[in-house]
């Protein structure tokens, strides 16, 4: 069982990417949270190769982001916003059918003859999210291209095209929302970490729906960690460097690809959660967003810093004037 809930300030949303408000991406800011010296410095994104150590390695997640909102309408006329949350096989998904209920069974007609088809709750506990086939002209991810866009919230003024919803290293399409910690590189903050002696690794970890902020525990996603970023790891920590996630994605899969202290290559569905209790095996430092105040992400924080150090780093992003989710600023947890 984890420990009680840390609630932490909220800042500022960003209702825009960087580059929409005159910056380019690496623009950001990024506080830094040093947890031996405890304490915390502002810094610019464009600054990360400046702050690591030759013979560190990142690593990032490639996996790419769907446009996978799409406008169903049932059998009595009305619309239904359906979020595609992760695919299990061929025409076989979990989703969210959004701020309403829907029953098992229950058929609703997508764009171009499609159907969406609700078959039952992933949990019967929580109605949130169901298995769902889906009949659709094929391809679909052409399909998908078509009728399909980016999932957003309300926080988010406007809609703005699936590029910018990816990252850098996006390379394997899949996920519903955006690794967004990836989001802020650039090849000038790469080309930096090369010459700093900085090495970047990657691995897949298709990240599904994130509209449960309050407590609720992830889900199963389907992840896959290579032998060449399993080998990666394990030389790094040999030879003394440290292991960096870019993202709280890419520790789920890390440690979940943990044997003994050491990566092995791995794959399939992970439903492991990183507690302070469960604790890190193989990730020494986090790149990260900042995450609303109940949010389950906060769990997996506690595991790099202690309840005293995240509370402080979060009062200081809040009064800084940090801005929040997936368009906001980066915390550097070394």
């Amino acid at each position: 069982m984890s420990a009680a809930p840390l609630i932490v300030p909220l800042g500022r949303e960003a209702t825009m990417p960087p580059e929409r408000r005159g910056l380019v991406r690496d623009e950001v800011r990024l506080l830094v949270s040093d947890r031996a010296a405890r304490r915390h410095a502002d810094r610019s994104f464009r600054d990360l190769p400046l702050l690591l150590r030759c013979g560190d390695l990142l690593v990032a997640n490639d996996s790419g982001t769907l446009p996978a909102a799409l406008t169903a309408h049932r059998a009595d006329g009305t619309a239904l916003d359906v979020h595609l949350s992760a695919r299990i096989a061929e025409g076989r998904w979990i989703v969210e059918p959004r701020a309403t209920l829907v029953a098992a069974g229950e058929r609703a007609d997508l764009p171009e003859g499609a159907q969406v088809t609700f078959v039952a709750p992933v949990d019967a506990g929580n109605l949130r999210l169901w298995y769902a086939t889906i009949a659709a002209p094929l391809p679909f991810a052409a399909f998908l291209a078509r009728v399909g866009r980016p999932i957003r919230y309300g926080y988010v003024g406007e809609a703005f095209p699936l590029d910018d919803y990816q990252t850098i290293f996006a390379r394997m399409p899949g996920s519903a929302e955006m690794p967004s910690a990836g989001r802020p590189f650039s090849a000038r903050v790469v080309d930096g970490l090369a010459a700093a002696g900085v090495r970047i690794a990657t691995l897949t970890l298709h990240a599904g729906v994130s509209s449960a902020e309050r407590r609720e525990r992830p889900m199963r996603e389907p992840f896959r960690v290579p032998a060449s970023t399993a080998s990666a790891v394990n030389e790094t920590r040999l030879r003394g460097g440290r292991v960096i996630a870019i993202g709280t994605t890419v520790v789920r899969a890390l440690e979940s690809a943990a044997r003994r202290g050491a990566a092995v290559a791995a794959g399939g569905w992970t439903d492991l959660i990183v507690t302070p209790e469960r604790g890190v095996a193989l990730v020494d430092g986090l790149l990260t967003g900042f995450h609303e105040p109940e949010a389950s992400h906060l769990d997996l924080l506690r595991a790099f810093l202690d309840d005293a150090a995240l509370r402080a780093a979060y009062i200081h992003a809040a009064d800084s004037g940090y801005l929040w989710h997936e368009f906001g600023d980066l915390h550097l947890v070394l």
